[in-house]
């Protein structure tokens, strides 16, 4: 079983890398995780990264790409609400790398 170690925690990871138990989810684990993608996240990180958790909040699954492109068009505007602002912040994989990030299951279709 895969770990990550965060304030003298240990957090259970699934083979992906994915939290294993979302409420083990806080900034700190987000941190700890884009950290071992080789990310460190900015303001626009984390704001995508909160929209995402209300996203999961609200309908209780993590969105493929094209509905949170259509999520973020709509809660925060089309200039960041479009596939080019995602790719750029979370690596070319927004709806993979920011639902894990955000401590939320992998997108159901998403290989």
């Amino acid at each position: 079983m895969n770990t990550l170690n965060v304030d003298g925690r240990s957090i259970a990871l699934d083979d992906d890398g994915y939290l294993r138990d979302l409420v083990e989810w806080n900034e700190a684990v987000a941190s700890a995780l884009a950290e071992q993608e080789g990310l460190a996240l900015e303001a626009d990180h984390w704001e995508i990264i909160h929209l995402l958790r209300a996203f999961y909040h609200e309908f209780q699954l993590s969105p493929a790409t094209r509905p949170l492109i259509k999520y973020v068009a709509l809660k925060l505007g089309p200039e960041k609400g479009n596939s080019l602002h995602l790719n750029r912040l979370f690596k070319g994989t927004p709806a993979k790398l920011a639902a894990k990030l955000a401590g939320l299951p992998k997108p159901s279709n998403c290989l």
